[in-house]
């Protein structure tokens, strides 16, 4: 079969078929090279075709050969023009890259012709429902890189998160969708390359359709197929973070790698000044990517659709999103990319998450996406945490985001599952830095601390930084338990980073985008004895969550639904056992009842009927709580007590209407069986 109307490199029986994009160039050459990748050893003239793609067939020739192109045309910079045959440019469509550097130390890309058959045997997708879900994020180098029981050839790499004990704590964990942070073919600035340092998070890709080279142990990119196939046989699924919305040839003093030298005026989104061309930055990296040109666009649902049929990926997180959304200016539902998502009986069927946000004009977009999309919800994320440093008037605010966030994702086609709830992602503090800090540290960046959030709502409680103070200590891991519990006793879909079920730590360090050292990597010798607590603490509150279709119901619980005994599915009370006032500003401590007998039977095969009563005190002081009594039911049996350890918390029965003293910085849970 030809593949004459297929972009990229694609090996046939004879040879090698090419095919590149390129509107504005005048001419295209194929260049090829030896295994080095630094001696070009031919030329080839390629035919532009229909739809500006040039081609040409390439006979003797297969998997493993490297090449690039050489681009000829205008070179007027100012006018958006930097066509230079002297810059040998990858492949956009490159399924393979090789990333050198030549006797000077200059850096060397080409694209390697891919073999992109694999066995998957009977691989099945886990198709985990998005009321299921349970996101997991971690990075394909960092995860692994430190850990004891993983063989010192496969640490750090692709082929290490498939190793039998990183599967066991996924499992045992009782996540359901690992998040890589990007694996796409990347590049490290030339800014950091003069610091010693490097872009260890890869949000600077190069190549869309190509596994960065420097995770692959292997140096294959079966390499990954084999992760994600060890995955699917463990029931997990794998979600990519992709990068679309710029490339790491920035600004105008940015190298030129690929898209620029290809047709930077398709590419690359352009604006008038002063009668000269400058790149459109809503992205803050330089350069925003040409999303609104059907070929570019194509370009990213090709790439998308790539890694689904080739890698078998089950979803994308979306960096930027915002910027892919935009039509061209403004931010749109019906805009090109969004619709062409849609409309794709692909990528329509997979798992799509959004970073709502750009740093251009109207660039907050959260709660805007449209259905199937879920969306990453900083709201969620602030509240939280402002609730749990006990911020004067934030108890209104973390109902709402415990309820779901239906003010900001309230459209019935949406439903609660729409927010993806979180309290710490790669950027910003970790969950343990965020009880320890109450100011950033990162003065290794080089950047003279000013560079990451300076606004994070987090609480030291009472000293900066690691101490030997037991009780500092302790109030610590008791806030590292409520932040916990209360995202996974939230609605929505819970996202925990790797490494804060055991209180991993970056040393307050909250934009280590450039730490590719032990800053960065997730050390497993934080699971000390404080570790394991809650290590413990969070697999059972994990396993609890999931045994409660409260929390699977896809739409909001406003109370509506109520159970036989009249009781609603959601209720809020103060300490006095009555309705919560949602105007006392200043109360630091609530509960929520949620109510699974009161859902539908259809949303409760497991027939589990009980009440959950959720105590939140975020105060300093113990609170005296009244344990409502419901119609048909009576007493409480307790649960969860962040204040003690988990395998040492009092299950005892409490008489409805009887008094609980909540303790001070403290989450408690109750269940109560209807008729009891």
């Amino acid at each position: 079969m030809q593949n004459r109307h297929k972009i990229g490199a694609h090996v046939e029986e004879e040879g090698v078929r090419f095919a590149v994009y390129s509107e504005h160039a005048d001419k295209i050459e194929l260049c090829l090279f030896d295994e080095t990748g630094l001696n070009q050893i031919r030329t080839i003239d390629l035919t532009r075709g229909e739809d500006n793609i040039w081609h040409g067939f390439v006979p003797d020739i297969g998997a493993g050969q490297l090449y690039g192109y050489r681009a000829h045309g205008e070179y007027q910079p100012a006018q958006g023009k930097w066509f230079d045959p002297s810059n040998i440019l990858l492949d956009p469509y490159a399924y393979d890259v090789l990333q050198t550097s030549d006797d000077q130390g200059e850096r060397i890309i080409r694209g390697r012709v891919a073999d992109t058959a694999y066995d998957w045997g009977n691989d099945q997708a886990p198709n985990t429902p998005w009321e299921q879900t349970i996101f997991y994020e971690i990075h394909a180098k960092g995860f692994t890189k430190l850990h004891p029981d993983v063989p010192e050839e496969t640490k750090g790499t692709i082929a290490g998160l498939a190793d039998p004990v990183i599967i066991k704590h996924l499992k045992e964990l009782g996540v359901t969708s690992v998040e890589l942070l990007p694996v796409h073919s990347f590049l490290d600035e030339d800014h950091l390359k003069e610091k010693g340092r490097s872009n260890y998070w890869g949000y600077n890709t190069i190549g869309f359709f190509a596994p960065h080279a420097g995770y692959l142990a292997t140096g294959t990119i079966d390499e990954f197929k084999d992760v994600v196939k060890a995955y699917h046989e463990a029931g997990l699924e794998v979600i990519l973070d992709v990068v679309y919305n710029h490339t790491a040839e920035g600004g105008a003093d940015g190298p030129v790698v690929s898209f620029r030298g290809l047709d930077n005026e398709a590419y690359y989104r352009l604006y008038d000044k002063d009668g000269e061309k400058k790149y459109v930055n809503e992205t803050g990296c330089g350069n925003t990517v040409n999303i609104t040109n059907p070929a570019v666009t194509n370009m990213v649902v090709d790439s998308l659709r790539y890694w689904v049929d080739e890698f078998h990926i089950d979803g994308f997180r979306f960096d930027l999103a915002s910027s892919l959304a935009r039509n061209p200016e403004k931010f749109s539902q019906e805009s090109a990319f969004l619709e062409a998502v849609k409309n794709d009986p692909v990528l329509s069927n997979v798992k799509l998450v959004a970073e709502p946000w750009d740093v251009g004009p109207d660039g907050y977009q959260v709660g805007a996406f449209p259905a199937p999309w879920r969306e990453w919800n900083d709201k969620y994320r602030d509240h939280l945490r402002s609730y749990w440093r006990s911020d004067a008037g934030s108890v209104k605010n973390m109902a709402k985001r415990i309820a779901g966030s239906s003010d900001k994702f309230g459209d019935p086609s949406r439903g609660a599952h729409a927010s993806v709830n979180h309290i710490a992602v790669h950027d910003g503090f970790n969950l343990n830095d965020l009880v320890s800090y109450n100011d950033k540290h990162n003065e290794a960046n080089g950047e003279e601390n000013r560079d990451g959030h300076s606004h994070n709502f987090s609480a030291n409680n009472g000293y900066e930084g690691k101490t030997d103070d037991p009780h500092i200590n302790e109030i610590r891991l008791r806030q590292k338990k409520n932040m916990l519990a209360s995202l996974f006793m939230s609605q929505g879909v819970p996202l925990l980073l790797g490494g804060d079920e055991f209180g991993n730590t970056q040393n307050g360090n909250n934009n280590a985008y450039c730490q590719d050292n032990e800053i960065g990597w997730i050390n497993w010798d934080n699971i000390d004895a404080d570790g394991k607590e809650l290590l413990e603490f969070t697999k059972k509150i994990i396993a609890f969550r999931k045994e409660n279709p409260v929390f699977t119901y896809a739409s909001h619980l406003h109370g509506l639904l109520k159970d036989d005994d009249g009781v609603p599915s959601i209720d809020w009370y103060n300490a006095d056992g009555r309705k919560y006032n949602w105007d006392d500003a200043y109360d630091k401590c609530f509960a929520v009842m949620f109510n699974n007998a009161a859902l539908p039977e259809e949303c409760n095969a497991a027939a589990n009927k009980d009440r959950l009563f959720v105590i939140f005190n975020s105060s300093s002081y113990d609170v005296d709580f009244e344990l409502p009594a419901l119609a048909g039911g009576s007493g409480w049996t307790k649960k969860f007590d962040t204040s003690k350890n988990v395998d040492q918390t009092d299950k005892s029965a409490h008489d409805a209407g009887s008094r609980y003293k909540a303790p001070p910085k403290s989450l408690t849970i109750f269940t109560q069986k209807p008729g009891s």
